[in-house]
């Protein structure tokens, strides 16, 4: 089950687009120096088909594209309800920002546009940091391409 606490429009999350980022709470990883560790807690709403459906028809014609941010105690359900934005609002990007190091085996790219995976480690920085440990992928469904680049300043 995810659940979610917050949504908000933002525009750095993922490269060109314009993203309705909904943070998921009961996050298992608990990275020191985590900007959000209140998401780490039980909190918030379950983010059903039905709640996720109603906030992008809220947004419509306003996001190209959803992130959910966390879902790491439920990746099979960040995929599930990724695949279904893609069925239901065709043209809308799909994109997960996981604090695991590695996709879970078995999870298939086709439901996501965007990935982002690694912890957050304090001595690496986030992802506009060159040193980061962190990654950011495209994907066509079948790839992955390292556009992590895309945040570091010229």
């Amino acid at each position: 089950m995810l659940k979610y606490v917050n949504h908000d429009i933002v525009f750095q999350e993922f490269p060109d687009e314009v993203t309705l980022a909904i943070n998921l709470s009961l996050c298992p990883n608990f990275c020191p120096g985590c900007h959000s560790p209140y998401l780490c807690g039980d909190h918030g709403e379950e983010l059903t088909e039905e709640r996720l459906c109603a906030l992008l028809e809220d947004y419509a014609g306003e996001v190209t594209c959803v992130g959910l941010m966390g879902g790491d105690n439920d990746p099979q359900e960040v995929e599930r309800l990724c695949a279904l934005v893609k069925q239901r609002f065709p043209g809308l990007k799909t994109g997960w920002y996981s604090g695991r190091q590695e996709l879970p085996e078995g999870i298939h790219l086709d439901a996501f546009n965007y990935v982002k995976v690694g912890p957050y480690r304090e001595d690496c920085g986030p992802l506009k940091n060159p040193d980061t440990n962190q990654r950011l992928y495209r994907t066509d469904g079948y790839e992955l391409t390292d556009i992590t680049n895309r945040f570091w300043k010229k």
